[in-house]
């Protein structure tokens, strides 16, 4: 039987990085090839620099590596994608389709593409918003995961590619720094308070959002991806929630551990975003058929954040 050879895109994003030792757990290391547009000062395990966008380049390394499975983690997340939307449209989905293409003609075992809540708009039901959902984005990030997941939905039933994929919620997480996406206030935060510096949120102090830890977020990728290809009966993308607040609780749940931080709610630009997002999700259809239950809440979030950042910050 063959030993399957993975391939993280975009290695040095959020998600990329964390997931990176998980995978290189299973697998092993050697058999983990992380890239992305430029190699990390301290990369552990092979490293390949890759621009996604280029069809040849991405064939060559997945034929010298026996590549089985590819992660493709790039893309140009919501705030940063409104900045320039046509350069986001043109990254997002020329980088999908070369992974798609090279992945059937190299007749991989496996794709992971993950989609996000940017797929609903203001026609989706905004509180516990159900698997099956109008799909009509307000960015053009959110309709570069749209199309995503109608590519991947066609690229199983026409030509059998095993392609699998969450939309994860916001992602909170420790190990990066924010990059850019309208849930990232829920990063920042921590930084900032950790610090001892007030906080400026461009979101309002009411705006309700769905989040998820990266913890948890990095377990459903990997049980996703480890569950049986007869389980998986969502071919677009599946919903995954980890829990809702707003920036006020948010607020008070880090005042517990630090009351001096303050706060200054100065909406712009991704409050929009946000209103057209929606406040908590339905996973069930994820609970069913594979089993998904997620283990953070908001205040072991919190707990756990202020811990890891405490030592990030600690005076040398």
């Amino acid at each position: 039987m063959q030993r399957d050879t993975v391939l993280i895109i975009g290695a040095n994003g959020q998600i990329g990085t964390a997931l990176l030792p998980l995978l290189q757990d299973q697998f092993g290391t050697d058999n983990v090839i992380a890239s992305d547009l430029q190699k990390p000062d301290h990369a552990t395990g092979p490293f390949e620099v890759l621009d996604a966008t280029n069809p040849d380049a991405l064939t060559d390394l997945v034929r010298r590596h026996k590549v089985t499975q590819i992660y493709h983690l790039a893309a140009v997340l919501s705030a940063k994608g409104e900045s320039d939307p046509l350069w986001a449209w043109d990254l997002n989905m020329k980088a999908l389709l070369n992974v798609l293409e090279v992945s059937r003609l190299q007749q991989l075992r496996k794709v992971f593409v993950p989609s996000s809540i940017a797929v609903f708009g203001d026609d989706a039901l905004r509180n516990n918003t159900p698997q099956n959902s109008v799909l009509k984005p307000s960015t053009v990030y959110g309709i570069s995961k749209v199309a995503a997941e109608n590519w991947l939905a066609y690229y199983h039933k026409r030509y059998g590619l095993d392609v699998r994929s969450l939309r994860y919620p916001g992602v909170i997480s420790y190990q990066s720094m924010p990059g850019g996406g309208t849930t990232d206030y829920a990063v920042a935060i921590f930084h900032e308070a950790i610090q001892g510096h007030a906080f400026d949120c461009f979101l309002a102090e009411d705006t309700r959002l769905p989040m998820i830890y990266m913890d948890d977020a990095l377990r459903a990728t990997m049980e996703l991806m480890n569950a049986p290809e007869d389980s998986i009966s969502v071919r677009t993308s599946y919903n995954l929630a980890g829990m809702s607040f707003t920036p006020a609780e948010l607020t008070a749940a880090i005042q517990r551990y630090l009351p001096e931080l303050t706060v200054n709610y100065k909406p712009d630009f991704r409050q929009a975003i946000a209103e057209s997002w929606p406040m908590s999700i339905d996973d069930s259809v994820a609970r069913r058929d594979w089993g998904w239950q997620p283990g953070f809440d908001l205040s072991r979030m919190t707990e756990e954040m202020i811990n890891q950042l405490s030592v990030v910050y600690q005076p040398a």
